[in-house]
């Protein structure tokens, strides 16, 4: 098993870190932040200087992955670029798009593959994080045209061994999904929070399960949102203006004739749309021969259909799609 090296031992970093340790891979750490570094060590885990990390990346010929907030991507791959520059590269950055022009403009060296796990918590820091964050969550591995099948193989099996299954997309595609189901959600929890608080304290006294489970989010770390969610300008815009569009036929609506059943209706296929993605019933196995000409563009497709890959038998990746 390829040995790892993370670069920042945050939630996800440090639960990448852990993970990777508990499938049986050799795995290291470093990370500008004191108190996650001296937490890691603390619990036995190797934490070194970001340098000498990546110098014993090179050396053994490890899979790098970058595991800071987007504001911070740019400074770990010019140390890459410095120490190991032709290293085998993934990321768990939230948005994909930026990053990979970061890697195409500072180390275009690298054999790099972008990722994603969807898989997170309100709290943030080493302390937060653990080996089983991953365990059955979607875990993104980006198959551009200009990936190479290695480079996309490396970041899917770790994403494999950290418990996840592996959704191919594009690093444009991703972005755009993740919008609507990640940036949006936390944006309009802000929204959510700040009105109901506007309510003053009569109006949070009265808050139970709604308005909790819609606010969760809420309690993020602000700059993590900020780098998330400003860090995908584009897509979250489009996101934000079709919500806009349906919060103002809902107005609409209820100012006109009283009625919000169109809004509510959507919003009841909407939720019974992911809960029949997420039920797994009726999936039908699909397998795809990494030696095809065609393998990166059925892994797309496999993607874009809602299906996933679910473990690799030899050159052959084997998935599922929605039945």
């Amino acid at each position: 098993m390829r040995a790892v090296c993370v670069i920042g031992l945050g939630l996800i970093g440090g639960s990448v870190l852990r993970a990777a340790v508990r499938a049986g891979r050799a795995a290291w750490g470093a990370t500008s932040s004191t108190s996650d570094g001296a937490a890691a060590a603390a619990a036995g885990f190797a934490v070194l200087s970001t340098e000498d990390a990546l110098a014993r990346a090179a050396e053994e010929d490890a899979l790098v992955v970058v595991a800071v907030p987007l504001p911070a991507v740019e400074g770990v791959l010019r140390s890459v670029a410095d120490v190991a520059p032709l290293c085998r590269l993934t990321d768990v950055v939230s948005v994909k798009q930026p990053v990979a022009d970061l890697v195409a403009r500072v180390v275009p060296t690298a054999r790099y593959a972008g990722g994603h796990p969807m898989a997170g918590k309100s709290v943030s820091g080493w302390p937060a994080g653990s080996a089983e964050l991953f365990d059955g969550a979607p875990w993104v591995a980006v198959a551009d045209e200009e990936t190479s099948l290695d480079a996309w193989r490396e970041a899917a099996e770790l994403a494999l061994d950290c418990g996840a299954h592996v959704v191919p997309t594009t690093a444009s595609e991703h972005d755009a999904a993740v919008a609507r189901v990640s940036h949006l959600p936390h944006i309009l929890a802000a929204v959510l929070a700040a009105t109901g608080a506007g309510g003053g304290p009569l109006a949070l006294s009265l808050a139970a399960g709604s308005f909790t489970d819609g606010t969760r989010v809420a309690g993020t770390p602000a700059d993590s949102v900020l780098a998330m969610c400003e860090g995908n300008r584009g897509p979250l815009l489009d996101a934000v203006d079709d919500a806009l569009g349906r919060l103002g036929a809902a107005r609409g609506a209820l100012a006109s004739t009283g009625g919000l059943a169109a809004t509510v209706r959507a919003g009841n296929a909407g939720r019974a749309a992911l809960t029949a993605v997420r039920s797994g019933d009726g999936r039908e196995e699909v397998h795809i021969d990494l030696t095809d000409p065609e393998a990166v563009d059925d892994l797309r497709s496999l993607g874009a259909g809602g299906g996933r890959i679910l473990r690799f038998d030899g050159d052959v990746a084997i998935g599922d799609l929605p039945g």
